[in-house]
């Protein structure tokens, strides 16, 4: 790798880690930074008085070498070790990730995997694996996975939450491989046998509705969303478009950078989009860069598992003026990690930040409220599979729109 590109700075905010099937979705940019083998052995076990650490390790060394009756692998006991401390910081978002998963975290991030396509978080309340929502036309969701289903075994083998990253692992695999998943569903168990495919997580979808009223989906956040967006809008508005509707729910989150060029369409130039502070309380504000190239009534749609980049857009455009919110509260996920990477090829995925709208009104575990609130009726079984008919969301939508134009 050159000098530079190894120093290239990106940082990233997720609401679940991207692995081949995507766990947690990457949403901000990416922080490379390297050190040497023994700065990352100094950094995990001698970053403390009196090296209480390092001395506890090799108290536990002693007696593994003197008792155990097994065999030793020191690079195993070394990575438990490590992925222990991490642990011990109790946040969801924050993990080790070895050499061996360094290369398809890097890669999952940007939305090129293959698996069966779902996004997954860690239930903290229980700590199980949870299905946040299959992909759209994923092998998982043509096998039936559902938003809730808890994942309790891969292959036979049970994980729990605290596991979550080494079940990714066993999820991924081969293109045309199988995996097996033992999914509990209310008080049923279910037994699913799902074919590993590539997945394409960002496939942005748009259309004329009634009335000129455009309509375009966003599933994801990952490179070249904004220009996707941007294509479909200018295709829509050959059309004669008068409004526009965005459909922000199911959407876990993505490259931050992109919901902010997103934003950037229809804001004004030197708008506040977002507000980043860190530990210390120093904050970084992010604006828009360029005149609005989209000048019509705007509708944002929003969901419970609408979370992280969606919802900096969903702020950013709700704050200034740019657009109304109809649904229900979005997830809130407002924390920003970075992902250094050492010398060795392993790294730490980190909270470092976290992000506030253009109002400085919090995200994190608190989300963010519609400006009209509609629930979809009781008959939808399924979130990802909602009937038109069905859809009283977007008909509300609709309707306001249509008063407008």
């Amino acid at each position: 790798m050159e000098e530079p590109k190894r120093y290239k700075i990106y940082k990233i905010v997720m609401l679940v880690v991207l692995t081949a099937f995507i766990t947690f979705m990457i949403t901000s940019i990416v922080l490379y930074t390297h050190f040497s083998d023994n700065e990352v052995g100094k950094f995990v076990l001698t970053n403390s008085n009196n090296t209480d650490i390092e001395t506890e390790i090799n108290k536990l060394k002693k007696v593994i070498d003197e008792y155990y009756l097994g065999e030793v692998n020191e690079e195993d006991l070394k990575e438990g070790a490590i992925k222990g401390y991490i642990e011990g910081l109790n946040d969801p978002y924050t993990e080790y990730i070895t050499k061996e998963d360094m290369e398809d975290y890097l890669a999952d991030t940007l939305g090129n995997f293959v698996g069966i396509g779902i996004y997954m978080v860690k239930n903290t309340q229980n700590n199980t694996i949870e299905v946040l929502s299959p992909i759209k036309n994923s092998p998982a969701q043509a096998a039936g996975i559902l938003p809730g289903d808890i994942i309790k075994s891969i292959n036979g083998v049970e994980y729990t939450g605290d596991e979550m990253s080494v079940a990714a692992a066993k999820i991924k695999g081969e293109e045309g491989s199988s995996v097996k998943l033992e999914i509990i569903r209310g008080t049923e168990t279910l037994n699913f046998d799902i074919k590993r495919e590539k997945i394409k997580v960002n496939q942005i979808e748009g259309k004329m509705l009634e009335d000129n009223i455009a309509y375009i989906e966003i599933p994801s956040f990952d490179e070249e969303t904004a220009n996707d967006f941007k294509s479909k809008w200018e295709e829509l508005e050959k059309q004669n478009a008068k409004s526009l509707i965005i459909d922000l729910r199911n959407n876990g989150g993505g490259i931050v950078d992109e919901a902010l060029e997103i934003a950037d369409f229809m804001t004004e130039k030197d708008s506040v989009l977002l507000y980043e502070i860190d530990k210390n309380n120093n904050e970084k504000v992010r604006k828009s860069k360029n005149d609005p190239i989209i000048n019509v009534p705007i509708i944002i749609l929003t969901n419970e598992n609408t979370a992280s980049s969606s919802e900096i857009l969903a702020g950013a455009l709700k704050d200034l003026g740019k657009a109304k919110i109809v649904g229900t509260k979005t997830y809130g996920k407002g924390v920003i990690q970075q992902l250094i990477e050492f010398k060795d090829g392993s790294g730490i995925k980190i909270t470092c930040e976290q992000y506030k709208t253009p109002n400085k009104n919090e995200i994190n575990k608190v989300g963010i409220s519609p400006d009209v609130e509609v629930e979809l009726p009781e008959t939808v079984e399924n979130v990802l599979l909602v009937k038109e008919e069905e859809d009283t969301q977007l008909k509300k939508a609709i309707e306001i729109l249509k008063s407008e134009n």
